[in-house]
Parts: structure tokens; sequence; C-alpha cells
């Protein structure tokens, strides 16, 4: 039976590929689809994300082929070959990656052949195939890093031991991805190793050359990025650990203490840096509890999350702010393997209280909720879960003003915030969590 997504939470994996291309350093997109794909989708990653913004050779100057009626009768080949040559005289970048869109996929291109040319005359051009029926923004992710990491990359001569790639958090679909990076390299650097994020602001195209000499690769997800990184090992021989994102300090304390062991990091080492970054978290808490205890913000609680942040977040309020967590909502369209995959994380998660849903469409989470958690219509006893707060994106909105929850936006698309560095993975990422959400409850917006 023919269905649709209402309200999407991603786009096509050609709009996954350009955010994690335009966020690579020295990495150009070269869009090679029919007129108007590349801004179009740019626009959306930009806006989706708290207002990323476009960066350079991002939005709408991204150099692309802009095939019309012509090309789509006779081939769009020569076309494409044009650009190439105008993107490499015209914008500075040490690696091309040609991104293909549905008409180019459905006419039958050789988008490949023709990137091998410049290749065979020493030019960085390779490219990749991400047309939407290829799957959505999370799957041009993986294809991206496959292209790069698997294809184009050699095998390291040499392991650099204390070398650590940091993989699994998507740019824009996870909107607070630069700040989440951020503070998972600051913490890999303070038990004394190296960590290569590269989509932070402080990455080189180095770093991204560097990458098969890494002694570990970490995913942040248990879905996304986990076959790339098997794929990954086969090519460069490099083993991975796909865990949760770490959010507050108890799950960053477990996260540290499992990266110890596999990067053999001494234990009091790491005993060290984990009191020491506890007295700082619980120095600044500590000054918060008097608002957060006095002003009673005791919720129930439900996410509406990609699967990346869906176990982080939902543990965090249970463990870290006492909330009953009910509902925890999976928005990422997964096949069933993928499903498995996080239910069994989730089974572990001790979260015992809550369920884990797959569900995208935003009416259909709302109907979801009213009927698992219905209001109370005057009945004297009547458990009515409330006060409720809602973790989700600026869709969930409508359905907190409904029901009179609270609510903060954390996850794609965020419109109704603007995100720079944020993140709120670690511990200075559970600090940000806590100051936000018990600043929407101080003073909402309404």
């Amino acid at each position: 039976m023919a269905s649709f997504v209402e309200k999407p939470r991603s786009a096509c994996a050609l709009a996954g590929a350009l955010s994690a291309i335009s966020a690579l350093p020295g990495v150009i997109p070269i869009v090679h689809t029919s007129m108007g794909c590349g801004g179009n989708l740019s626009g959306a990653n930009s806006f989706g994300s708290g207002y990323w913004g476009a960066g350079y050779c991002g939005g709408a100057s991204i150099p692309t082929s802009a095939i019309t009626e012509t090309e789509i009768v006779f081939g769009g080949g020569e076309r494409l070959r044009e650009e190439i040559e105008s993107t490499l005289e015209l914008i500075d970048g040490q690696l091309y990656i040609v991104a293909t869109g549905c008409m180019t996929e459905m006419i039958g291109d050789d988008t490949r052949g023709v990137a091998n040319d410049f290749t065979a005359e020493g030019k960085p051009v390779i490219s990749v195939s991400t047309p939407s029926f290829k799957g959505d923004s999370y799957s041009g992710y993986e294809i991206v890093l496959n292209g790069i990491f698997n294809g184009y990359l050699k095998k390291a001569e040499k392991i650099n031991p204390k070398l650590i790639n940091i993989f699994g958090i998507i740019p824009a679909y996870d909107p607070f991805f630069r700040g989440d990076l951020e503070e998972i390299a600051r913490l890999i650097r303070a038990l004394r190793l190296e960590a290569n994020t590269f989509f932070t602001p402080d990455q080189t195209f180095e770093n991204v050359k560097s990458a098969p000499s890494a002694a570990l690769n970490i995913v942040f997800s248990r879905v996304w990025g986990t076959s790339f990184a098997e794929e990954f090992k086969k090519t460069h021989g490099t083993p991975y650990w796909a865990t949760e994102l770490p959010v507050g300090p108890e799950a960053t304390d477990a996260f540290l203490s499992g990266l110890a062991v596999r990067a053999k990091v001494p234990k009091r080492r790491v005993k060290e840096v984990i009191e020491r970054e506890n007295d700082i978290y619980y120095g600044y808490f500590e000054r918060t509890a008097d608002v957060f205890c006095d002003s009673d913000f005791k919720y129930y609680a439900v996410t509406v999350t990609n699967s990346n942040y869906a176990i982080p977040v939902a543990r965090y309020a249970q463990n870290e702010l006492g909330w009953v967590v009910l509902d925890v909502f999976v928005t990422d369209q997964l096949h069933d393997f993928q499903k498995n995959a996080l239910q069994g994380a989730f089974n572990e998660s001790g979260l015992n209280y809550a369920d884990l849903l797959f569900e995208t469409d935003t009416s259909a989470i709302a109907r979801a909720v009213t009927e698992r958690r219905p209001l109370n219509r005057g009945e004297r006893y009547f458990d009515a879960y409330s006060p409720l707060f809602i973790l989700g994106s600026s869709l969930e909105k409508a359905m907190a003003q409904k029901r009179g929850s609270a609510q903060l936006s954390i996850s794609f698309p965020a419109f109704n915030r603007m995100i720079v560095d944020r993140g709120y993975a670690g511990y200075r990422g559970g600090l940000h969590l806590f100051e936000d959400i018990v600043g929407s409850l101080v003073f909402p917006k309404g």
C-alpha cells in the first residue's frame, strides 16, 4: 500500500551527502543533477539544524551541472565534465566530490567514469551515488564516508596508537554535531590521546588524510556508521566501537572508562580525569540545585528524536534529572535490522519505565502520545501524566501547546533556535542541556 511521510525529519541521500561534504575541511561538493537541487537541499540542511549556515562553497555557491531537458535526452556526461573543469579552476579545494541526484541516476550517466578521467590526470576528484532511492539523509552521510575513507584514502603504512577517529555524529541532522564532537574530542585529549573529529572548525584536510593511521574508530550510533566502520575495518584494519553518545556525568564516566580499556589508558589517568570533570560539573550543578528542587521541577518526559539521541537523552532525563521517562520516539526511517540493534541497546539502557517507539509522522506521534497518555477529562482518580516535558523537534511545539506541556527543540528540524557551538555530549554538554531545560521552565516562551 502506498504511503507518504508527513512533515519529514530528514531529506534525501543527496542532502545528507551535501551536509557531510560541506562540513569537511578542504572538500568541495559538485552536484550532478537537475537545476535547484543543491541550493534547496543545502537550505533545508541549514534552517533545520538551528541555522547552521552555508559555509564555504555551500548553499547557493555549490557547483552544479544543473542539467535540463537537453541532457536528460542526450546524456549529461559532457555537461558534468565542463562543470568539474570550471570548479577545479575557480574553487580552491583538496578533494572534489561529485554527488549525484535522481535524474542523472535515472538516465544512466556514467558519473564515476567522468570522475575517474580526472583522477587519471592526477586531479583529486571522486564520485558518490546519492539519489533519493538510495536512502535518506542519514544514508547519504554513510555513502560519503565510504567514498572518502574506504575508496579514496589508501591504507596507512604506520598506525598511530594514540589517534582515534570519531564517526556517527551526523552534520546538520544531529543539530548539535559541532558542540558534541568538540566535547568528545576534549575528553579524548584529556586522556592524552588524539582525536579526529573531521567536521569541526579546528580540523584540516590533514585530519581526513590521517584517518587510516588511527588505532580506533568510535561510532556514536547503533545504526548509522556501523556498516561503514565494518568496511573501514576490512579496508584499513582499524577496529571500531559502536556506543551511545554520552550525555551527563554518569554516562560520560562510563564512556571514559570504556575508552580507557580499548585505548590502553592507565587506570590512574582515567580516574584523575573523571574525578576532575565531576568536581567541575557538580561545582556548577550545585549552584542550580535550589531553583530545580525548590521549584519542584519534577516531570514526566517524552522524547522525540533521531536514533542517535533517543537513548542518551532519555537516560539523562531519568538518571540525572530524576524524571519519569514514558515514551522514547525514534523518528528515523529504519530497516528491521536497525530497529533490532537499537532495541537491543534500549533493553540494556536501564530505562525500565519507558517504551521505545518507531514513528516518523508528526500527527501520528501526537496521536500516539494522546492515546497512551490521555489528558484528564475531569475524572476524580486519574493519572494524567502531568506535568509533561517534551524533548523533541520544532514539529512537537503544537502538540506541547495543545497539552499544556513544556517543550525544548533538541532534534532535527530545530527551526526555533540558533545553534552555534552548543552541544549536549559529555560533562559540559550535560550542563548545557540542564541549563536549556530549566531555562525553558523558568522563562517559557509561550
